[in-house]
């Protein structure tokens, strides 16, 4: 059975714009939940160089129907041109919770 849950994967270059980032999806309704995971260590190449930032990782939890206004929402409010967001489904999960995140993304009108 395919479930409709995402966990999506987002980098911020620091704590407050992962704060800002994690409260404006769930505000509006775009995740269920966002865990802001400080202390990553990101090494990677950017226009040919080998670079290494500090970062905060976000893990978002949404619905593939949310996805697309989620995604257009990062890239607005994320200071990077291209910002990390990757989205994965998961295999398994609590019943429950899997329909808590569907519930809480759906628009409220």
């Amino acid at each position: 059975m395919r479930m409709p849950v995402l966990i999506c994967y987002c980098t911020c270059p620091d704590a407050a714009t992962a704060g800002r980032i994690a409260t404006a999806l769930v505000d509006e309704r775009l995740a269920a939940c966002v865990n802001m995971l400080p202390g990553v260590r990101s090494v990677y190449r950017w226009q040919g160089q080998v670079e290494a930032a500090d970062e905060v990782l976000l893990l978002v939890k949404t619905t593939a129907e949310a996805y697309p206004a989620l995604q257009d929402r990062v890239r607005a409010l994320h200071p990077h041109e291209l910002p990390e967001l990757l989205a994965v489904e998961p295999a398994f999960g609590l019943p429950g919770y899997l329909s808590w995140v569907t519930d809480e993304t759906r628009r409220k009108d």
